[in-house]
């Protein structure tokens, strides 16, 4: 033991071989961390205790959930019970539905006869206003032609 404390010297002195050597110390000379971080020095030092933060809850799909739908649209309930009358066999609202649909198909199909078919459709009365300026370019250039 004589020899290691010259080699490596003691605590209190430093090591007589070793150039600037020194024993490392413990860092703690009471280790009883329980008591220390419990004594009332310590703790009116510290911040009171954070509380987490309180979770959001899951959102509910509307279309998915007739509760979250009602809660958006209170008119949906009422809406729902409406369709499932349309779509029974011989209600008066199915009867109703479909004379809506044939009344505008046929609304459609009188449109597209007037405006889709006959010399009134978009892209002949488009064609036919250029069709008048190169009638009226011709004319110039004939004129010009005359003129020279």
């Amino acid at each position: 033991f004589k020899m290691l404390s010259k080699m490596y010297g003691t605590l209190k002195s430093g090591a007589p071989l070793k150039r600037g050597y020194t024993l490392p110390r413990a860092q703690m000379e009471n280790a009883d961390v329980a008591r220390i971080i419990n004594s009332t020095e310590v703790q009116s030092v510290l911040r009171p205790k954070m509380e987490p933060p309180k979770k959001a809850p899951m959102k509910k799909n509307p279309l998915k959930s007739s509760e979250a739908m009602e809660k958006l649209n209170p008119y949906a309930p009422v809406k729902k019970a409406l369709e499932r009358k349309r779509r029974e066999k011989g209600s008066a609202e199915q009867k109703e539905m479909e004379a809506k649909v044939k009344a505008r198909k046929a609304a459609s199909k009188e449109y597209n006869k007037k405006q889709k078919r006959g010399p009134d459709t978009f892209y002949k009365t488009l064609m036919k206003a250029f069709e008048a300026k190169a009638k009226e370019g011709a004319k110039k250039q004939e004129a010009e032609a005359e003129d020279e």
